[in-house]
């Protein structure tokens, strides 16, 4: 029985690799006996999924079920480097889950997804006492990450206007920097007036505001990480005003920047 997400997930790593292609690689057809996430870091490949061809790129997501028959190459003038995960994963109940991601999607290169898919491939390696525990909890922060970045990427159902999901997946890349309205109406040729009323009707929000609840998201799962200081992701995330963004987090969030940083107990 399969369930849908309902945001109690409990993951079973069997097998994590950071795979850099050497010319020759290939990967034989197999069928695979897990889940199995795949995200491309760099280069390209080719891989026929269930007998149906897909084209791999820098920023592409792939992601397969168990008892996908699956087999690949790499492109030799473009050497794919990526990032793989083989789990397992229930809900509370012991009730298999389904995860919602197309088999291929192009979610972009996001530095904070790189940066916890290595230290989610560190910790497997490592195999210090207690891994097991913390690889099932970096890549639930790497699951959550991946759900914000492919909720910003239109369905492809073509009630989305081509347009916009051009300028949402422009902004999931360049959140941190100066985007004006202007520009992205002029990236997709269209007049400023109509593309922020385009703009608005396909997505609920204008995109100023898509841009900050965007930067907020991003600052959240950085803040959640530990690892840095508010100031630090303020900066990171496109504020050089740090009452600014504690203004726009709390009011995104209705909690302050601060209250995202977890307690460490010394």
């Amino acid at each position: 029985m399969l369930t849908e997400i309902n945001g109690e997930l409990i993951p079973q790593i069997e097998y994590v690799v950071f795979r850099k292609c050497t010319p020759a690689w290939r990967m034989p057809r197999h069928i695979l006996t897990a889940w199995d996430i795949t995200y491309v870091a760099e280069g390209r490949a080719q891989y026929s999924i269930d007998e149906e061809e897909y084209n791999l790129t820098a920023g592409d997501l792939i992601c397969l079920p168990p008892r996908t028959r699956r087999e690949g190459v790499t492109v030799p003038d473009h050497l794919m480097q990526c990032f793989s995960v083989n789990f397992r994963l229930t809900n509370l109940k012991g009730e298999n889950v389904r995860l919602p991601f197309p088999i291929q999607s192009h979610i972009g290169l996001a530095k904070d997804v790189i940066h916890l898919f290595h230290d989610l491939s560190f910790v497997w390696l490592d195999k210090q006492p207690g891994y097991a525990l913390k690889t099932r909890g970096i890549f639930l922060l790497i699951l959550h990450r991946l759900f914000e970045l492919a909720s910003s990427i239109p369905s492809g159902s073509g009630e989305t206007d081509a347009r916009i999901q051009k300028i949402t997946r422009y902004i999931a890349k360049h959140y941190a920097e100066r985007i004006l309205v202007k520009n992205m109406a002029a990236l997709v040729g269209l007049h400023t007036g109509y593309f922020g009323a385009l703009f608005h009707q396909e997505t609920g929000v204008t995109m100023n505001q898509y841009i900050i609840r965007t930067r907020v998201r991003n600052a959240e799962n950085m803040l959640r990480s530990g690892e840095y200081k508010v100031k630090e992701v303020a900066e990171a995330c496109g504020y050089c005003d740090d009452l600014h963004f504690f203004k726009q987090f709390k009011a995104v969030m209705g909690m302050p920047p601060s209250a995202c940083i977890p307690k460490r107990n010394n």
